[in-house]
């Protein structure tokens, strides 16, 4: 017996030149029409076709793929003469090419962007038909509108692999869940909610709850959200569902999204945080959004003036405060006055049991929480800041400006798409 020749590439359909094709007998035979093409979503690889939508006499039912022998251009033909239907009942992990695919948007997760699937490829792998691929591109579109003859001629353009997608599957919320989440999570939160502001309000919903499988990831995203998806997404949910997500977020983030919140749900939203946060959030709201005490986040880390750099550095480790807060590190005197501010880098370069106050503490200039947009910016430009303390009248310190705020402010809403870091291939 001849060695199969396994450097030939796999023979390729396009999903188009399936659809509408003939469902044939053994004998050539035409017994119905294809409508649509169903396949399995499995956590890794290339989804099998499972079965096909068919048309039979004005019957739609399903065509298990274990009884067709070939799958050719316009025409699936059966293994056995004998026609055995049934009714079609999606089953959770299914997917309907045409249904759900095609035309629609999908997830590219490479890409971290949306993009429209203008036609779906098949390759013949491992002994069976699979998803192997959609075509992003005009050229797609163009392939399906013209006669199955003239348009088949018609070359792929943007092919991108089925492992870098993920289709929106709004009928079928075990797959979302299951095969959408762990992908999602390789990407950065802010790519995430670029995602959901890009997608229609059911396939943002679908991220949500995708990514709603990880409580942290979720607090995430909703932080990266604009004001309006976040009301849109948080408006189905209860007073102690909204509170158990901003107990996630940071206290800043999360007094923002309390504010947006319609008068009658702030209090009981706010009195469901747990202590602490809700201190923060009401002390935030106190302030107007537009200067430095609505900017500010309360989180920040602080040593006396006569720590060791060993303890200051102790400080830094035991933090549960995200990384971009514990780059600069604030000094304050025995009275808890702000006296200045350390860079983590500068700790890191002096000897441990050196004192703080014998380092080079940096002089920053306070901010009030009164101080408008403008001084916190130019404060920060002038000195080169990544965060700006802002202090009580007692010279307390009482929370850190960062630049991510005050960029947030600064650029247009919805800078990342019109500067082409989110959209369609």
């Amino acid at each position: 017996m001849a060695a199969t020749d396994t450097t030939r590439p796999p023979e390729v359909l396009h999903l188009s030149l399936i659809l509408g094709g003939a469902l044939r007998d053994t004998e050539g035979a035409r017994l119905g029409r294809v409508d649509d093409v169903i396949v399995r979503l499995e956590e890794s690889g290339y989804p099998p076709i499972t079965g096909f939508l068919v048309n039979v006499a004005g019957r739609r039912s399903y065509l298990p793929a274990e009884r067709v022998a070939r799958v050719e251009r316009r025409a699936v033909i059966l293994r056995k003469a004998k026609l055995d239907l049934r009714p079609f009942s999606r089953r959770p992990e299914e997917v309907l090419l045409k249904h759900d695919v095609l035309d629609h948007q999908l997830i590219n997760v490479d890409g971290a962007r949306l993009v429209r699937a203008n036609e779906v490829e098949l390759a013949r792998l491992e002994g069976w038909w699979r998803v192997v691929g959609v075509d992003t591109g005009p050229r797609g579109g163009l392939r399906r509108l013209l006669p199955k003859r003239i348009g088949g001629r018609i070359a792929t353009g943007n092919f991108l692999d089925w492992a870098s997608v993920e289709p929106f599957a709004g009928e079928t919320p075990a797959v979302r869940l299951r095969v959408l989440h762990p992908r999602l999570a390789r990407l950065h939160p802010a790519q995430i909610a670029d995602l959901v502001e890009a997608a229609s309000h059911d396939e943002g919903q679908e991220i949500i709850e995708a990514v709603g499988a990880d409580a942290e990831l979720e607090a995430d995203v909703f932080e990266e959200l604009d004001a309006q998806h976040q009301i849109e997404f948080v408006a189905q949910r209860s007073d102690e569902q909204v509170a158990a997500l901003l107990s996630r977020m940071a206290p800043d983030d999360a007094a923002d999204l309390v504010a947006e919140l319609p008068a009658e749900r702030r209090e009981v939203v706010t009195e469901g945080l747990a202590p602490a946060q809700r201190r923060k959030v009401r002390a935030l709201l106190g302030y107007d959004p537009a200067e430095a005490g609505g900017l500010m986040s309360p989180d920040f880390v602080s040593v006396y003036r006569h720590a060791t750099v060993a303890e200051a550095l102790d400080r830094v480790r035991r933090s549960a405060l995200p990384d971009e807060n514990l780059a600069t590190v604030y000094v304050m005197d025995a009275k808890r006055r702000y006296a200045g501010a350390l860079q983590l880098a500068a700790l890191l370069r002096a000897a441990p049991e050196a004192t703080v106050v014998d380092l080079d503490v940096a002089g920053v200039p306070p901010l009030l929480p009164g101080a408008d947009f403008e001084e916190v910016a130019r404060l920060m430009a002038d000195y080169n800041l990544t965060a700006a303390p802002v202090l009580d009248r007692e010279e307390r310190m009482i929370g850190v400006v960062t630049v991510d705020d005050v960029l947030e402010v600064l650029l247009p809403k919805g800078w990342r798409r019109r500067f082409g870091l989110l959209g369609e291939d």
